[in-house]
């Protein structure tokens, strides 16, 4: 089947593969210009009190109940403590923390790994923020700001780490993640600091008196990718504390201000270290996506420098490490790490991180004005960065919160933060391979969708999220799944004639045996130029085609890192059978091909 030029600017259109501006990088908030409000809590005080965050403040209105099929998760204080004041931590037998990953599946690490991510962050579970987590601080030591204070305070390193453990083991349970894919909510971001690798990666820094915190830290991280996994949800493992901090600020773990890593030689060591482990530890890990080397970095000159060494360093740990996707922030400027993506061909992701609260310019527009912004020069910027980087870039913190200032002019404030909302959403997904909302929850989550996903869900945000909006919940697709675990990784020849001895679901069977019969019965002759392009273009189509069908089938996923899988994808079969110079035909019509198995898969959805 061919398609006319018409339908494929159509998908080209659809990808976003068209146009430029962004948001500024976040500053704190001063006593300037006024607070982050929500309607239902009392304004928040300026920065030098210490009770607001340093790169995200909290907005919303009273919460909604969750429509739809999937129940959702109560609002559960996660307070471990009384309010008496008492500083005693009471005594907490832990349960056994699983360990064991399942085995290695090469073809669901595809699929989990160049999906569309729908996703959300799982913020102040291993790296705390103050105005998150806020009872965590009341017996913190110093400044009472960051995670090194919570394990500074408390009386003793004993009581500390008690005080942790409970709230590792309780604040993200199974229950969240099996109601997070219900939703639709495919893949979690989750930070992680250095100190949760354990007491060894505490040795000569700031946590290094407090090492014996964190000696059951890493297999509380480790809990969290196996819980992720039994409900079929990819995880981002972000290092968002460095050793010698990226940027300063207490959400990297410190509370002096001090930004020690890139002029420090040791602390670039260490930070590669860091992250040498997690590659090691989890490029074999089928639901891992991918490590973030570091979260909101300092834009020094020296950046795409440090990445470069990192990247280098990390891909050599394990044979997996070469092609595993390694997510890089952009310190807020997305042209200069777009040009860095784009001169890069390995699986390389872009991180961009997108908020409208931190600036006095922020706080003089509308909320009106925001989504304007946002659907035009906000869109076109992230979606000539994405043509120009191969797709390979997601926005993986955003959410609902405006200023109060923005709001005040608005008829319908309720109606106008919803717009704000999921015009974001909309945009997102559609110019990148991926969101991640910041962040799924905090105390006092239910008065503040502006910051927590669970408030906002079904209020300012919708009731689900799946990528094909046929499936409305996650047992849409049972029937298409019993047996897709054996399907094809990326297309190959050979895979593909070994998935069709499969018990595949009928559709994907019937395919994959047209596919091979079609594409891989004979090369091309190299003696006739036609046969040859031709053979590209139905190579590609068949590709393009089967890829959407084997997605789908995972939960209903689509293809996200479009241009970084047709690559690579190209680059697996080799040159005896997409022959050099016919590359633009194999790509051009993968593309067509997965535009209408996309849509010939969504649309079996509905009918369902």
């Amino acid at each position: 089947m061919l398609l006319t030029s018409d339908k494929f600017a159509s998908l080209l259109s659809s990808l976003s593969l068209t146009q430029g501006l962004f948001k500024p990088v976040p500053e704190l908030l001063d006593s300037g210009f006024g607070s982050v409000l929500s309607p239902t809590v009392a304004p928040s005080t300026s920065i030098s009190s210490s009770t607001i965050p340093t790169n995200k403040s909290s907005l919303g209105f009273a919460s909604k109940s969750h429509p739809g099929s999937a129940l959702p998760i109560s609002f559960i204080p996660t307070q471990v403590l009384d309010q008496s004041g008492d500083c005693t931590v009471q005594p907490y037998n832990a349960p056994d923390i699983p360990q064991k990953f399942v085995p290695f599946d090469q073809t669901r690490a595809n699929v989990f790994r160049y999906r569309q991510q729908q996703s959300v962050n799982l913020g102040s579970w291993f790296v705390h923020e103050s105005w998150m987590t806020p009872s965590l601080y009341r017996c913190a030591a110093g400044k009472k700001i960051s995670e090194l204070d919570i394990a500074s305070g408390w009386g003793s390193t004993d009581a500390a780490r008690t005080l942790l453990e409970k709230h590792w083991d309780s604040f993200i349970t199974q229950a969240d993640f099996d109601y997070l894919a219900n939703i639709g909510i495919n893949t979690v971001r989750l930070p992680i600091g250095y100190w949760s690798l354990g007491p060894a990666y505490c040795q000569d820094t700031p946590f290094a008196q407090v090492a014996d915190v964190y000696q059951n830290a890493w297999s509380r991280v480790v809990n969290a990718i196996i819980m992720a996994d039994k409900a079929n949800i990819g995880v981002l493992v972000d290092l968002h504390g460095a050793p010698g901090s990226q940027n300063g600020q207490p959400h990297s773990g410190i509370s002096d201000g001090q930004t020690n890593l890139f002029d420090d030689p040791s602390n670039i060591n260490k930070t590669i270290g860091v992250l040498s482990f997690l590659m090691q530890q989890l490029a074999y890990v089928s639901n891992v996506v991918g490590i973030q080397i570091l979260n909101e970095p300092q834009n020094v000159p020296s950046l795409p420098d440090f990445y470069t060494q990192a990247i280098t360093a990390m891909r050599q740990i394990t044979p997996e490490g070469s092609s595993f996707p390694l997510y890089l922030h952009d310190g807020f400027d997305l042209e200069r790490f777009s040009d860095y993506i784009a001169s890069r061909t390995d699986f390389v992701v872009e991180d961009h991180h997108s908020y409208f609260v931190f600036t006095s310019s922020d706080a003089a527009e509308s909320a009106s004005d925001h989504s304007a912004d946002v659907q035009s020069s906000i869109a076109g910027s992230l979606a000539a960065a994405s043509a120009k980087q191969r797709r390979n870039l997601v926005v993986d913190e955003w959410s609902c919160a405006l200023t109060a200032q923005s709001l005040s002019g608005e008829a319908d404030r309720k109606q106008a933060q919803e717009s704000f909302c999921t015009d974001q959403m909309n945009v997102y997904a559609g110019s990148t391979a991926g969101w991640a909302f910041w962040s799924y929850t905090k105390e006092d989550c239910q008065t503040d969708p502006g910051w927590c996903f669970k408030a906002a869900v079904g209020n300012t945000l919708p009731s689900s999220f799946f990528s094909y909006s046929g499936s409305h919940s996650g047992q849409a697709l049972t029937h298409a799944q019993g047996s897709a675990d054996n399907t094809t990784s990326m297309s190959s020849t050979s895979q593909l004639r070994q998935s069709a001895s499969h018990d595949l679901p009928p559709l994907l069977k019937r395919f994959v045996t047209i596919h091979d019969r079609r594409t891989n019965s004979s090369s091309p002759r190299r003696d006739d130029s036609f046969n040859i392009n031709q053979h590209s273009v139905n190579k590609g189509y068949s590709d393009g085609y089967l890829t959407a069908m084997v997605f789908g089938t995972y939960e209903g996923s689509k293809l996200g890192f479009v241009g970084q899988y047709v690559d690579d994808s190209r680059s697996s079969l080799g040159g005896s059978v997409i022959v050099p110079g016919t590359e633009g035909y194999y790509a051009d019509w993968f593309l067509k091909g997965l535009a209408d198995g996309e849509a010939f898969f969504g649309g079996g959805l509905t009918q369902l």
